[in-house]
């Protein structure tokens, strides 16, 4: 009895196959440790270039401290030797500093690889 003849795989199924590889060879290059970006444009359209791939603003959380007019209060209370009893304070501080291109940010791919966390910016010593 003669054998039947090998199929050919279709067009969809052969391109979902590259797909399927082209994403597990991507997974594989996304480092799980946190690494460095340089910030190529600001906030509120921020872009991020990032292990030579270019973050944009809907694939970023960015640490809220880095948007301008962000306002922090501060509580607590002062005692000094000098100074009989304990005073309390409330304060307000409003962040007016912001990433700017050319910045070096510490990035967090998280998990997928699709979306990252940027926090804070960082020197090289």
């Amino acid at each position: 009895m003669a054998e039947a003849p090998e199929q050919i795989p279709s067009a969809e199924h052969s391109m979902q196959k590259i797909v399927d590889m082209q994403h597990e060879i991507a997974e594989g290059h996304i480092p799980e440790l946190p690494s460095v970006g340089k910030v190529l444009a600001p906030y509120p359209d921020i872009v991020i270039e990032w292990n030579n791939i270019k973050l944009e603003k809907e694939q970023i959380y960015l640490n809220e401290y880095w948007i301008p007019g962000h306002t922090r209060t501060h509580k607590g209370t002062i005692s000094s030797p000098h100074i009989p009893g304990a005073d309390s304070f409330t304060d307000e501080e409003t962040i007016t500093d912001t990433l700017k291109p050319g910045d070096i940010v510490s990035v967090y791919p998280l998990r997928g690889g699709q979306l990252f966390l940027v926090e804070n910016r960082v020197i090289k010593l």
